[in-house]
Protein backbone atom coordinates (compact mmCIF):
# COMPACT_ATOMS: atom_id res chain seq x y z
CA UNK A 1 0.00 0.00 0.00
CA UNK A 2 1.16 3.84 -0.60
CA UNK A 3 1.12 6.20 1.93
CA UNK A 4 -1.17 8.08 -0.43
CA UNK A 5 -3.66 5.24 -0.31
CA UNK A 6 -3.63 4.94 3.52
CA UNK A 7 -4.17 8.69 4.02
CA UNK A 8 -6.99 9.03 1.76
CA UNK A 9 -8.64 5.86 3.42
CA UNK A 10 -8.44 7.14 6.86
CA UNK A 11 -9.83 10.11 5.51
CA UNK A 12 -12.83 8.51 4.07
CA UNK A 13 -13.21 7.37 8.03
CA UNK A 14 -11.82 3.58 7.41
CA UNK A 15 -9.57 2.84 10.81
CA UNK A 16 -8.84 -0.77 10.40
CA UNK A 17 -5.50 -1.28 8.87
CA UNK A 18 -4.11 -4.06 10.55
CA UNK A 19 -1.89 -6.76 9.01
CA UNK A 20 -1.09 -4.14 6.31
CA UNK A 21 2.35 -4.16 5.23
CA UNK A 22 3.34 -0.57 5.31
CA UNK A 23 7.21 -0.57 4.94
CA UNK A 24 9.39 2.23 4.06
CA UNK A 25 6.07 4.40 3.69
CA UNK A 26 6.60 8.21 4.46
CA UNK A 27 3.86 9.44 7.28
CA UNK A 28 5.58 12.60 8.78
CA UNK A 29 3.20 14.59 10.71
CA UNK A 30 0.04 12.58 9.54
CA UNK A 31 -3.02 12.55 11.85
CA UNK A 32 -4.37 8.93 12.61
CA UNK A 33 -5.72 9.58 15.47
CA UNK A 34 -7.22 5.55 16.92
CA UNK A 35 -5.65 3.97 13.85
CA UNK A 36 -5.85 0.23 13.98
CA UNK A 37 -2.39 -0.95 12.61
CA UNK A 38 -2.06 -4.19 14.84
CA UNK A 39 0.06 -7.13 13.53
CA UNK A 40 0.94 -4.58 11.02
CA UNK A 41 4.32 -4.31 8.83
CA UNK A 42 6.02 -0.68 9.48
CA UNK A 43 9.70 -1.75 9.19
CA UNK A 44 12.13 1.70 8.43
CA UNK A 45 8.54 3.76 8.28
CA UNK A 46 8.86 7.26 8.60
CA UNK A 47 6.38 8.18 10.93
CA UNK A 48 8.12 11.49 12.35
CA UNK A 49 5.70 13.61 14.25
CA UNK A 50 2.68 11.32 13.33
CA UNK A 51 -0.18 11.83 15.61
CA UNK A 52 -1.04 8.13 16.48
CA UNK A 53 -3.15 9.08 20.05
CA UNK A 54 -5.11 5.90 21.13
CA UNK A 55 -3.45 4.18 18.29
CA UNK A 56 -3.65 0.07 18.23
CA UNK A 57 -0.49 -0.88 16.85
CA UNK A 58 -0.21 -4.06 18.68
CA UNK A 59 2.43 -7.08 18.00
CA UNK A 60 3.47 -4.31 15.17
CA UNK A 61 6.60 -4.86 13.20
CA UNK A 62 8.01 -1.29 13.86
CA UNK A 63 11.99 -2.56 13.22
CA UNK A 64 14.28 0.64 12.70
CA UNK A 65 10.88 2.73 12.17
CA UNK A 66 11.46 7.07 12.81
CA UNK A 67 9.08 7.96 15.53
CA UNK A 68 10.73 10.31 16.94
CA UNK A 69 8.08 13.37 18.00
CA UNK A 70 5.61 11.11 17.38
CA UNK A 71 2.46 11.41 19.60
CA UNK A 72 1.58 8.19 21.45
CA UNK A 73 -0.62 8.79 24.07
CA UNK A 74 -2.51 6.19 25.13
CA UNK A 75 -1.21 4.19 22.05
CA UNK A 76 -1.32 0.20 22.60
CA UNK A 77 2.12 -0.83 21.42
CA UNK A 78 2.00 -4.38 23.38
CA UNK A 79 4.76 -6.80 21.99
CA UNK A 80 5.48 -4.42 19.19
CA UNK A 81 9.00 -4.81 17.85
CA UNK A 82 10.92 -1.61 17.81
CA UNK A 83 14.40 -2.62 17.64
CA UNK A 84 16.75 -0.05 16.83
CA UNK A 85 13.43 2.44 16.50
CA UNK A 86 13.98 6.07 16.77
CA UNK A 87 11.70 7.62 19.67
CA UNK A 88 13.36 10.78 20.03
CA UNK A 89 11.37 13.32 22.12
CA UNK A 90 8.13 11.13 21.69
CA UNK A 91 5.60 11.38 23.84
CA UNK A 92 4.30 7.60 24.84
CA UNK A 93 2.71 8.93 28.09
CA UNK A 94 0.21 6.31 29.20
CA UNK A 95 1.06 3.99 26.09
CA UNK A 96 0.85 0.29 26.73
CA UNK A 97 4.25 -0.85 26.20
CA UNK A 98 4.04 -4.34 27.95
CA UNK A 99 6.32 -7.14 26.00
CA UNK A 100 7.34 -4.56 23.81
CA UNK A 101 10.93 -5.55 22.09
CA UNK A 102 13.22 -1.89 21.88
CA UNK A 103 16.71 -3.19 21.83
CA UNK A 104 19.17 -0.74 20.97
CA UNK A 105 15.98 2.06 20.24
CA UNK A 106 16.61 5.47 20.76
CA UNK A 107 14.14 6.98 23.38
CA UNK A 108 16.27 10.03 24.50
CA UNK A 109 13.87 12.77 25.84
CA UNK A 110 11.36 10.75 25.28
CA UNK A 111 7.90 10.89 27.55
CA UNK A 112 7.17 8.23 29.30
CA UNK A 113 4.68 9.13 32.17
CA UNK A 114 2.22 6.91 33.02
CA UNK A 115 3.20 4.06 30.58
CA UNK A 116 2.75 0.35 31.19
CA UNK A 117 6.55 -0.72 30.72
CA UNK A 118 5.88 -4.76 31.93
CA UNK A 119 8.46 -7.39 30.55
CA UNK A 120 9.73 -4.73 27.90
CA UNK A 121 13.06 -5.45 26.49
CA UNK A 122 15.38 -2.30 26.56
CA UNK A 123 18.54 -4.05 26.22
CA UNK A 124 21.43 -1.60 24.63
CA UNK A 125 18.34 1.21 24.34
CA UNK A 126 19.21 4.54 24.49
CA UNK A 127 17.45 6.16 27.97
CA UNK A 128 19.94 9.32 28.20
CA UNK A 129 18.13 11.84 30.33
CA UNK A 130 14.50 9.72 30.15
CA UNK A 131 11.88 10.42 33.14
CA UNK A 132 10.84 7.01 35.20
CA UNK A 133 10.00 8.79 38.10
CA UNK A 134 7.99 6.25 39.99
CA UNK A 135 7.77 4.03 36.94
CA UNK A 136 7.21 -0.09 37.79
CA UNK A 137 10.16 -1.50 35.85
CA UNK A 138 10.23 -4.66 37.86
CA UNK A 139 11.82 -7.33 35.83
CA UNK A 140 12.64 -5.40 32.57
CA UNK A 141 15.71 -5.74 30.90
CA UNK A 142 17.71 -2.78 30.75
CA UNK A 143 21.21 -4.63 30.20
CA UNK A 144 24.00 -2.50 28.86
CA UNK A 145 21.22 0.67 28.64
CA UNK A 146 22.40 4.23 28.61
CA UNK A 147 20.50 5.53 31.76
CA UNK A 148 22.84 8.92 32.09
CA UNK A 149 21.20 11.33 33.48
CA UNK A 150 17.62 9.32 33.98
CA UNK A 151 15.67 10.39 37.00
CA UNK A 152 14.84 6.69 38.40
CA UNK A 153 13.50 8.34 41.91
CA UNK A 154 10.84 6.14 43.36
CA UNK A 155 11.27 3.58 40.80
CA UNK A 156 10.28 0.27 40.79
CA UNK A 157 13.38 -1.84 39.56
CA UNK A 158 13.48 -5.28 41.40
CA UNK A 159 14.44 -7.90 39.60
CA UNK A 160 15.83 -5.77 36.86
CA UNK A 161 18.77 -6.64 34.57
CA UNK A 162 21.16 -3.40 34.34
CA UNK A 163 23.94 -5.44 34.37
CA UNK A 164 26.45 -3.29 31.81
CA UNK A 165 24.07 -0.27 32.35
CA UNK A 166 25.19 3.09 32.05
CA UNK A 167 24.12 5.45 35.40
CA UNK A 168 25.99 8.24 35.28
CA UNK A 169 24.43 11.16 36.60
CA UNK A 170 21.41 8.92 37.42
CA UNK A 171 19.21 9.88 39.88
CA UNK A 172 18.15 7.17 41.90
CA UNK A 173 16.30 8.55 45.22
CA UNK A 174 14.44 6.00 46.80
CA UNK A 175 14.59 3.35 43.74
CA UNK A 176 13.72 -0.11 44.63
CA UNK A 177 16.27 -2.92 43.40
CA UNK A 178 15.78 -5.85 45.65
CA UNK A 179 16.96 -8.65 43.04
CA UNK A 180 18.16 -6.73 40.47
CA UNK A 181 21.17 -7.62 38.22
CA UNK A 182 23.66 -5.30 38.60
CA UNK A 183 26.79 -7.26 38.20
CA UNK A 184 29.77 -4.73 36.90
CA UNK A 185 28.16 -1.72 37.01
CA UNK A 186 29.60 1.45 38.19
CA UNK A 187 27.51 3.26 41.42
CA UNK A 188 30.31 4.75 42.66
CA UNK A 189 30.15 7.86 44.63
CA UNK A 190 26.07 7.28 44.33
CA UNK A 191 23.82 8.35 47.06
CA UNK A 192 22.35 5.15 47.93
CA UNK A 193 20.88 5.48 51.82
CA UNK A 194 18.21 3.49 52.46
CA UNK A 195 17.49 1.47 49.83
CA UNK A 196 16.38 -2.30 49.38
CA UNK A 197 19.56 -4.28 47.38
CA UNK A 198 18.45 -7.29 49.03
CA UNK A 199 19.30 -10.41 46.87
CA UNK A 200 20.82 -8.11 44.57
CA UNK A 201 23.79 -9.28 42.06
CA UNK A 202 26.28 -6.65 42.30
CA UNK A 203 29.51 -8.92 41.64
CA UNK A 204 32.42 -6.69 41.07
CA UNK A 205 30.49 -3.65 40.86
CA UNK A 206 31.95 -0.40 41.47
CA UNK A 207 30.68 1.09 44.88
CA UNK A 208 33.64 2.94 46.14
CA UNK A 209 32.65 6.39 47.94
CA UNK A 210 29.08 5.36 47.87
CA UNK A 211 26.69 6.16 50.64
CA UNK A 212 24.68 2.76 51.51
CA UNK A 213 23.74 4.09 55.01
CA UNK A 214 20.76 2.03 56.46
CA UNK A 215 20.41 0.07 52.98
CA UNK A 216 19.38 -3.24 52.72
CA UNK A 217 21.64 -5.67 51.47
CA UNK A 218 20.54 -8.97 53.22
CA UNK A 219 21.68 -11.55 50.67
CA UNK A 220 23.54 -9.00 48.40
CA UNK A 221 25.92 -10.62 46.13
CA UNK A 222 29.12 -8.30 45.88
CA UNK A 223 31.66 -10.55 45.18
CA UNK A 224 34.55 -8.89 44.39
CA UNK A 225 33.17 -5.49 44.37
CA UNK A 226 34.46 -2.56 45.43
CA UNK A 227 33.82 -0.76 48.43
CA UNK A 228 36.55 1.57 48.95
CA UNK A 229 35.86 4.22 51.13
CA UNK A 230 32.02 3.36 51.18
CA UNK A 231 29.49 4.46 53.73
CA UNK A 232 27.85 0.99 54.74
CA UNK A 233 27.20 2.64 58.28
CA UNK A 234 23.54 0.98 59.49
CA UNK A 235 23.56 -1.24 56.78
CA UNK A 236 22.27 -4.98 57.18
CA UNK A 237 24.41 -7.22 55.69
CA UNK A 238 22.46 -10.43 56.73
CA UNK A 239 23.90 -13.04 54.86
CA UNK A 240 25.51 -10.71 52.34
CA UNK A 241 28.19 -12.21 50.24
CA UNK A 242 31.70 -9.49 50.47
CA UNK A 243 34.03 -13.10 49.77
CA UNK A 244 36.80 -11.06 47.57
CA UNK A 245 35.05 -7.44 47.96
CA UNK A 246 37.57 -4.36 48.70
CA UNK A 247 36.65 -2.69 52.01
CA UNK A 248 39.74 -0.62 52.75
CA UNK A 249 38.44 2.55 54.39
CA UNK A 250 34.74 1.67 54.29
CA UNK A 251 32.39 2.43 57.20
CA UNK A 252 30.57 -0.28 59.57
CA UNK A 253 29.37 1.16 62.16
CA UNK A 254 26.15 -0.08 63.83
CA UNK A 255 26.27 -2.05 60.60
CA UNK A 256 24.37 -5.95 60.82
CA UNK A 257 25.83 -8.69 59.81
CA UNK A 258 25.59 -12.72 60.47
CA UNK A 259 27.04 -15.63 60.51
CA UNK A 260 25.67 -16.72 57.09
CA UNK A 261 27.63 -12.89 55.93
CA UNK A 262 31.06 -13.84 53.71
CA UNK A 263 33.90 -10.87 54.57
CA UNK A 264 36.87 -11.28 52.51
CA UNK A 265 39.32 -13.71 54.45
CA UNK A 266 41.10 -11.73 57.36
CA UNK A 267 38.35 -8.84 57.68
CA UNK A 268 36.90 -8.44 61.00
CA UNK A 269 33.99 -6.62 60.75
CA UNK A 270 33.20 -5.91 64.44
CA UNK A 271 37.18 -4.04 64.74
CA UNK A 272 34.85 -1.08 62.15
CA UNK A 273 31.75 -1.20 64.74
CA UNK A 274 30.05 -3.65 63.00
CA UNK A 275 27.39 -5.82 64.98
CA UNK A 276 26.97 -9.23 65.24
CA UNK A 277 23.18 -10.88 64.76
CA UNK A 278 22.90 -13.42 66.51
CA UNK A 279 19.80 -14.71 64.47
CA UNK A 280 18.18 -13.02 61.77
CA UNK A 281 14.66 -11.95 63.09
CA UNK A 282 11.48 -13.93 62.55
CA UNK A 283 9.62 -12.27 59.65
CA UNK A 284 6.13 -10.97 60.71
Amino acid sequence: MHDYELLQRYLEGERNFSGVDLSNLHLLGANLTEIALNQAKLVNANLTSAYLASANLERANLTGANLSQAFLYRANLVSAKMQGGNLTNADLTKADLRGALLVRANLQGAKLSGAQLAGVNLREANLHGVNLRGADLRGINLRSANLTGANLSWANLSGARLSGAKLHDAVLTDVKLQGAYLNGVDLSGFDLSGVDLSEAKLNGADLRHTNLTGANLREARLKLANLLLAILQAAHLGGADLAEATLDGATLVRSLYTDETRFPEGFEPTKLGAVWLMAEPLMA
